[in-house]
């Protein structure tokens, strides 16, 4: 399975949903989609009941346009059903599912989900279902744009900056800002490395 991951990575997805609880113990599930070469968060959907018509909507909008990978890997869960298959077939899509206890099988995906509650989660106060698909959306800008990974070298996961040149200098006197905003250190853009001076 590693050979097969490493040899055919830049066609590979990996999905999978974070739990998460809310201020007033009521359980909502975030649902993302990882592109395993690049580290790169493809989507996110946030949900308090995820079904199985719900899911496929979500993979309906990751794949829009004809965008979409080759495989796409994902566990056993009940929320992955027959509507989930049918979206992933018309769209060319093989599901490559992990054997059951075995996270391993998925490892960028957890990881991913590990960072999302250790860097994000574990440091807010979730009150309602817009609220967090408002931080998970800025996370995931965050993630994509301006966070280095140790998988890519250090290497950011989408190296083309997003944001306006006339954004970046409002940023820069302000140090080090960050979650879906501009990251500025000194007079550089960490996201595409121009030098605003």
């Amino acid at each position: 399975m590693e050979t097969f991951l490493q040899t055919q990575a830049q066609h590979i997805w990996a999905c999978d949903f974070l739990p998460v609880t809310d201020l007033f113990f009521r359980s909502l599930f975030a649902f993302f989609i990882v592109e395993l070469k690049s580290r790169k968060v493809i989507h996110v959907g946030v949900t308090r009941s995820p079904t199985d018509a719900w899911t496929a909507q979500q993979l309906r909008e990751a794949t829009a346009y004809g965008v979409g990978p080759k495989y796409l890997i994902r566990d056993n869960d009940s929320k992955f059903g027959v509507t989930f298959a049918r979206v992933a077939k018309t769209s060319g899509i093989e599901i490559l599912k992990t054997p059951y206890h075995a996270p391993r099988a998925n490892a960028i995906c957890e990881r991913f989900l590990g960072s999302v509650r250790r860097e994000c989660l574990d440091h807010l106060l979730i009150l309602h279902e817009l609220q967090l698909s408002r931080v998970l959306q800025a996370y995931m800008a965050y993630f994509n744009h301006a966070r280095p990974h140790q998988g890519l070298q250090q290497q950011i996961a989408s190296t083309a900056c997003h944001y306006s040149a006339s954004c970046c200098p409002a940023q820069s006197n302000q140090g080090r800002a960050h979650l879906g905003r501009v990251i500025v250190q000194g007079n550089i853009c960490i996201c595409c490395t121009r030098s605003l001076g």
